[in-house]
């Protein structure tokens, strides 16, 4: 794995010297860079951006950011994960706390909209991450593990939908998946070029949506 390789040679977490608190504290330091990264990342995208640009955007030095990560392809699959690992867990309080089918497809497509609207720059990273990964190996394995991560996500709310609704889904979880990220990636799409229907677009759309793929006894 790509990741894993990048982490033994730049971390010290492959060096049993170091204790917890040096390794934890390391790690604090990364999401700070990586935070910082944030926006000069979202801004320009995976193509062109290089540490040293996001060095000059920022108040850390590029030898510190070199420090921390090999490449801005492991600064840039760091910031991914760190951001789309959080909205897994966010989503899946959304599951938990619905009480009946309607309640969960309101929330969900609360979620999704709110998060198209002040997300927009980290969303635009995933997708330009996620083409780049059919090109560069180092991508490919953080990429299909967080498709992975984002699929399980869905299939519980669809899943957690269809028990609320006493049904059963329709669609595998791959199809599932294809079709509320097609959505989500089209609404950002329009979003982005100044659309002002696309968040209200999708907050409608995603209740038919969850309904649509359902089907009762």
């Amino acid at each position: 794995m790509a990741q894993a390789t990048t982490t033994d040679r730049t971390t010290p977490a492959a060096d049993d010297r170091f204790d917890r608190p040096v390794l934890a504290k390391f790690e604090i330091r990364r999401g700070e860079l990586a935070d910082a990264a944030l926006a000069t990342l979202g801004d320009l995208g995976y193509a062109r951006t290089s540490l040293r640009e996001i060095a000059q955007k920022s108040d850390f030095s590029h030898g510190v950011l070199h420090y921390y990560f090999r490449d801005k392809a492991e600064l840039i699959t760091f910031c991914v994960r760190r951001y789309k690992e959080g909205c897994v867990s966010r989503y899946d309080q959304i599951v938990a706390e619905s009480a009946t089918a309607p309640d969960l497809a309101t929330a969900f497509a609360e979620g999704l909209v709110a998060t198209l609207r002040e997300d927009t720059a980290m969303h635009r990273l995933w997708y330009d991450l996620r083409c780049q990964a059919m090109f560069e190996t180092d991508l490919a394995e953080t990429v299909r593990d967080l498709d992975r991560q984002l699929e399980n996500m869905i299939l519980r709310v669809l899943e957690r939908y269809a028990e609320l609704a006493r049904a059963e889904c329709v669609l595998s979880p791959a199809g599932a998946y294809a079709v509320f990220d097609g959505t989500f990636e089209n609404a950002l799409h329009r979003h982005h070029h100044d659309s002002v229907q696309a968040a209200e677009l999708l907050r409608s759309e995603i209740p038919l949506l969850l309904a649509a793929l359902i089907r009762g006894d």
